[in-house]
């Protein structure tokens, strides 16, 4: 057998693990302000406030804005999901082992990736609509969209809204959110398999990492993508090692993320009830 046949063994499971962290592991990270290869323990977005038009008379100096420029800076942290393959037990399963440790270490990153976003939105504490010992309802969705029109939020298309699964049910019987008489067929949840849908401009998402607190109320969020960021020094990397005297190998998956709150007016909270009577 080749010297290099572990090299081999390493790289596969290298792109394996890379691969299945693309495609199955953070729900949210494209849904916030992302940058990338951030060389430092932190890095820094900018928030910048609204500007002002004004008039001028003849000759006059052109007004100027002044914005107001904040820094946020976000500080990142190291993660790792790491798990033996033994090579003899390898020869007695009937199951790709290699596949299963590359999807779950993936999946673990992908689930801290959403953790540490959901962690950033729940600092938000300026917008909020209230449980009112209800579930999910229309008049929350709409004192919450009446919100992002009295702060200014962009209807740009990057507004999102993370829910519960117990709300998106809840949704699902709304006849607003998934009548074709109101969204168009083009719009219906049932429409491709990816569990989102375009509802009153923004993309509603179910989350299972959502918070809830000891009376069963979950905290859902609606959110514009400018409102959070999220870095990272070191996307998912993989190190495997040979361990002769366990005659297995050590898979280390790990990387280096951060997120954090740029502007909480562009944050809402909703509060849902998912005690049974609710």
């Amino acid at each position: 057998m080749s010297v290099t046949i572990d090299q081999a063994f390493i790289k596969q499971f290298e792109r394996e693990v890379h691969e299945a962290y693309q495609r199955q592991g953070s729900k949210l990270r494209n849904t916030v302000r992302t940058v990338s290869n951030v060389n430092g323990a932190s890095t820094t977005f900018q928030k910048v406030g609204k500007g002002t038009a004004s008039t001028k008379s003849t000759h006059g100096l052109v007004p100027v804005m002044s914005l107001d420029h904040t820094n946020v800076e976000v500080v990142l942290e190291d993660y790792y999901a790491g798990d033996w393959i033994d090579r003899l037990d390898e020869l007695k399963i009937n199951i790709d082992e290699r596949q299963v440790i590359a999807n779950a270490g993936a999946n673990a990153l992908g689930r801290k990736t959403d953790e540490l976003i959901i962690n950033a939105l729940a600092t938000a504490s300026a917008n909020e609509v209230a449980d009112g010992n209800e579930g999910m309802t229309m008049a929350k969705i709409l004192e919450a969209f009446e919100t992002f029109g009295e702060n200014d939020v962009p209807d740009d298309g990057q507004r999102f809204c993370i829910v519960g699964w117990k709300q998106w049910s809840e949704l699902l019987s709304i006849d607003e959110f998934v009548s074709a008489d109101y969204i168009g067929s083009e719009n219906l949840p049932f429409a491709s398999i990816t569990q989102a849908k375009m509802f009153l401009g923004t993309i509603f998402i179910p989350h299972s990492g959502l918070p809830i607190d000891e009376n069963d109320i979950r905290s859902c969020f609606w959110y514009h993508k400018t409102s959070v960021g999220h870095a990272s020094a070191a996307d998912v990397e993989t190190d495997v090692s040979w361990h002769g005297d366990r005659a297995a190998h050590f898979v280390n998956n790990m990387m280096s993320q951060g997120a954090g709150l740029i502007d909480e007016g562009g944050v809402i909270t909703i509060k849902a009830d998912e005690t049974p009577d609710a």
